[in-house]
């Protein structure tokens, strides 16, 4: 158990399915005095029963008053509302998270951080988040790093139609990572690949995946890595056969120019679910001790039951992901002002945490001892 001397005053700004996931692992640890803020009153009721109180904000006078004077924001809503949220929090001195995937927003927050009192940390989620943590602490381990390749994947466990895919976490993030430019290092320069290309098949544990570009998954880490690498790349797993289908509806039918329409077809065609499953892989080469030798790291999350509530994979990991780089600032782990990048968190630091802890295979045990 983690303990603080005081209590410090968070708020979750967004009661849908991660920002209530938030609330749930927070309330659990016992050391937050939680305040999640929403626009939308049912989703408030349903975190308010957890005991956690609420706040119905409709502008930016009652937004900027559910900020003032907290120790730190958890910003769970849509990718578009990461820069005006953060500037709010950099004014305020107010520590700043947020689990955002798009990378214009990520580096217009980093330019906030540069005269900031405060913590501004985008990106703490799964990817971008933890795996940045996880190829950071691959590299460290050669004299010289070749190759650093990364594959997460949110995935239904019980696949259906020819897309064998679910709709897990936010449909505007899953299409900005089918239709942005994609960082990279190739031939040891920082550049950007297409997303939906680079299509590659691998198993792992008997099952058969397709991976390929997509966008924000890296975070800072292509920063992190110039000059010390010639490959580093990150894709998205998928079943087999996903790609083709949306190489047909993004290109052959153009809806990557009309994506408020292709948002409508993925919610109104393609279920939800949480009975889903993350897949990570995560593998490096390169020299050290005058040998090339390769380091893997691989983990298969599924989801789990907290306190009578069912959490989905990606709801548990996204919220263990974000409330760890909470706990981490809290304990005074990680720089207190500035922009803080995934990479400054200790892969060790991170799976030994409370929270972290449940990507360590660990998590209906390691969670139910939370508090």
């Amino acid at each position: 158990m983690t303990a603080f001397s005081t209590r410090h005053a968070i708020t979750i700004l967004g009661a849908g399915h991660i920002g209530f996931a938030m609330a749930l692992l927070l309330q659990q640890a016992g050391d937050y005095d939680i305040l999640v803020a929403d626009r939308d009153p049912a989703r408030l009721a349903e975190v308010a029963a957890l005991g956690v109180a609420t706040r119905l904000v409709g502008d930016d006078t009652s937004l900027q008053a559910a900020i003032d004077g907290r120790f730190a924001v958890l910003n769970a809503l849509p990718f578009h509302r990461a820069v005006p949220v953060a500037t709010l929090c950099a004014s305020a001195g107010v520590h700043y998270f947020d689990l955002t995937e798009d990378v214009a927003s990520t580096q217009a927050i980093r330019a906030l951080a540069a005269n900031a009192r405060s913590v501004l940390m985008p990106q703490c989620g799964l990817a971008p988040g933890f795996i940045g943590i996880v190829g950071n602490d691959l590299a460290r381990r050669f004299d010289t790093l070749h190759t650093l390749r990364m594959r997460v994947g949110a995935l239904p466990r019980y696949p259906q139609g020819a897309l064998r895919y679910n709709l897990t976490w936010s449909t505007e993030g899953l299409i900005n990572e089918y239709c942005n430019p994609c960082e990279a290092i190739v031939d040891g320069v920082r550049t950007t690949v297409p997303a939906l290309e680079g299509l590659e098949t691998f198993a792992l544990d008997g099952v058969e995946y397709e991976a390929f570009n997509t966008s924000g998954g890296l975070g800072t880490l292509t920063e992190t890595l110039a000059g010390k690498a010639r490959q580093v790349d990150y894709q998205s797993i998928r079943y087999p056969g996903h790609n083709a289908i949306l190489k047909l509806l993004l290109n052959d039918l153009r809806l990557r120019d009309r994506r408020d329409l292709l948002k409508d077809i993925l919610e109104s065609a393609i279920p939800t679910t949480d009975q889903d499953v993350i897949v990570i892989f995560a593998t490096a080469a390169g020299q050290r001790g005058g040998r090339l030798v390769q380091e893997s790291y691989s983990a298969r999350i599924v989801g789990t039951e907290l306190a009578g509530h069912r959490l989905s994979a990606i709801q548990l990991t996204t919220a263990a992901g974000i409330c760890t780089a909470l706990d981490l600032v809290a304990q005074g782990r990680l720089p207190q002002r500035g922009f803080v990048g995934q990479e400054a968190v200790r892969l060790a630091d991170f799976l030994a945490n409370r929270f972290g802890v449940a990507y360590a295979g660990e998590g209906t045990q390691a969670l139910e001892k939370i508090a």
